[in-house]
This record gives C-alpha cells, sequence and structure tokens, in this order.
C-alpha cells in the first residue's frame, strides 16, 4: 500500500467567505478570483476561520496492493 499525504491548495474562511489558493512559485496563500476576475476578499476585520475539519483528507493511498 502506496501513502501520500497532500497539502490544501484552496482555502475558505467559514465566517467571512474569504477565499486563498496557494501559489507554488511564491509559496504563499494569495486571493481567489470569481468568474469576473474580482478578489474574494470577504471581511477585513475578520479572524478566519479555515475550514481545516472539513472534506479535505491530507492521506491518500494507493489500495491497489490490499487488494492483491
Amino acid at each position: 500500500m502506496d501513502i501520500r499525504i497532500r497539502k490544501p491548495t484552496v482555502r475558505e474562511c467559514e465566517k467571512c467567505g474569504r477565499r486563498e489558493r496557494w501559489n507554488d512559485a511564491t509559496g504563499t496563500w494569495r486571493l481567489d478570483t470569481d468568474d469576473e476576475g474580482d478578489r474574494i476578499a470577504g471581511d477585513v476585520y475578520c479572524i478566519h476561520e479555515w475550514d481545516i475539519n472539513g472534506t479535505f483528507v491530507p492521506i491518500e493511498t494507493d489500495d491497489a496492493d490490499a487488494e492483491a
């Protein structure tokens, strides 16, 4: 069984809707944009609460070996 640890590439604040995307070139989180190209900044005074216990699963397994 092959195990790989993944990192998130997009995060969204549960309180104000701010959305950020990971930028590999700069090694930082950057504001994401909507379909019209507007930045999704959320509330400037929000203490952002990122959905760290949501649907993202950091551990990825290759169960092909387990089936054999």
